[in-house]
């Protein structure tokens, strides 16, 4: 299982979210903690991140090393408020 390094930006959002929304993308983060990338999983053009999407949301993360996972963003999908917050990191 990777060890998991989620940034307090993405700590503030899910926060943010209805319980059952939490409950939700935990899971599917510890998904990845657990496999790695997902079949749902796709590398983002002209970058090392990956994001996978679940319901109308997006998780923006990368795999350092074979031993961590780095998640700096969520957010949701519809808007590119996430990929703006990509490019100033």
């Amino acid at each position: 299982m990777l060890n998991l390094q989620l940034s307090k930006k993405a700590q503030k959002f899910l926060s943010s979210l209805p319980p059952k929304q939490q409950k939700q993308l935990a899971i599917k983060i510890m998904e990845l903690r657990q496999k790695g990338h997902g079949a749902d999983s796709a590398l983002l053009k002209g970058s090392s991140w990956y994001r996978v999407d679940f319901g109308e949301y997006r998780i923006i993360y990368t795999i350092e090393g074979e031993e961590v996972l780095v998640v700096p963003l969520v957010g949701k999908r519809n808007d590119d408020d996430v990929y703006k917050k990509l490019r100033r990191l």
